[in-house]
């Protein structure tokens, strides 16, 4: 009897596991049957993870984003630090709490007018932006469709390299004197600069998009007897827009970079000039803060044109 007993007791839990299990199967298709199905029961299971992982989840958010703001608030705040360390003994260059307290002055009213040559810090941005606009926008007017004509056609393109290889590497301020001796005037003269220095990435990416092309793409388009016009709107301009973008971002950058030093050579109103002015002032300071001024700005153009060349690049799709 009681070896019957010990084998008995076993069995039936053993058989009690097993009818849980049919009864959780059962409960589990019931769920399903209702026409819930699997995403019910799925729902049913999230409800029942501890609030220990949903704290894990918010916690690795947190870390994401420490990853992504930290790095580059240490990488300011050690600049910073090490310009006020360099700065302590005294000297020439100013510390970042004189900085800072000039910054505030200039910054509580950036677009006051007390004459033609003495402007804030605002109008002075806003007339290197207009200049930029405008020889920035002539040479995207004659850049982009002669990259894509150097691209289109061979023969071309072999006329035109000996040019481009010859002029693209002068300094764009050479072509400076040029300007004044045609323009008679310092500030077309400016404008023309930012031309001359511009076109050259915009006519160089456009063109090698073109290149890149599919040849499948042009062969069938001669098959349909697309015209031209068809071949550049719907073939050309789409594949050759994420080389285009990055031609004019880099176009952008090198026209912030030569206006500063056009502006200083001309005079007139703009960020360039207000920084020979105040360094004529001795006001150094001014200067370091005109140096944030243009790398912040600088930065926004190129992070705006970064994102655009973002949202126009299919081959990543």
């Amino acid at each position: 009897m009681s070896a019957t007993a010990t084998i008995d007791g076993p069995v039936m839990a053993g058989c009690e596991v097993a009818e849980t299990k049919v009864v959780d199967l059962k409960a589990t298709r019931a769920v399903a049957g209702k026409g819930e199905g699997v995403e019910a029961v799925a729902e049913a299971k999230a409800a029942d993870v501890p609030v220990a992982g949903r704290k894990g989840n918010g916690v690795a958010w947190l870390r994401a984003i420490a990853g992504v703001v930290l790095p580059p608030i240490a990488g300011l705040a050690l600049m910073v630090g090490v310009w006020y360390l360099a700065t302590l003994k005294g000297g020439g260059i100013p510390g970042p709490v004189q900085t800072w307290d000039a910054a505030v002055k200039i910054f509580s009213d950036p677009f006051y007018r007390a004459g033609p040559n003495d402007q804030g810090i605002g109008w002075n941005v806003l007339s290197s932006l207009q200049r930029v606009a405008v020889g920035f926008g002539v040479a995207a007017l004659v850049g982009i469709p002669a990259g894509f004509m150097l691209g289109r056609f061979a023969v071309l393109a072999k006329m035109m390299n000996p040019i481009i290889s010859l002029l693209r590497p002068v300094s764009p301020l050479a072509w400076l004197p040029i300007g004044l001796l045609v323009f008679q005037r310092a500030d077309p003269a400016a404008t023309w600069t930012i031309f001359i220095c511009s076109i050259w990435p915009m006519i160089l990416n456009t063109a090698q998009g073109v290149t890149r092309v599919p040849q499948d793409y042009l062969n069938v388009a001669r098959v349909l007897n697309l015209s031209e016009w068809k071949i550049f709107t719907k073939i050309l301009f789409p594949a050759v827009l994420p080389y285009m973008l990055t031609g004019i971002r880099l176009s952008i950058g090198t026209a912030w970079l030569v206006i500063v030093a056009a502006e200083m050579l001309t005079g007139g109103v703009g960020i360039g000039f207000w920084v020979w002015d105040e360094w004529n002032n001795l006001k150094v300071e001014h200067i370091i803060i005109a140096i944030f001024v243009i790398g912040t700005v600088g930065l926004i153009l190129e992070q705006a044109l970064m994102l655009a060349a973002r949202r126009f690049n299919y081959e990543s799709r």
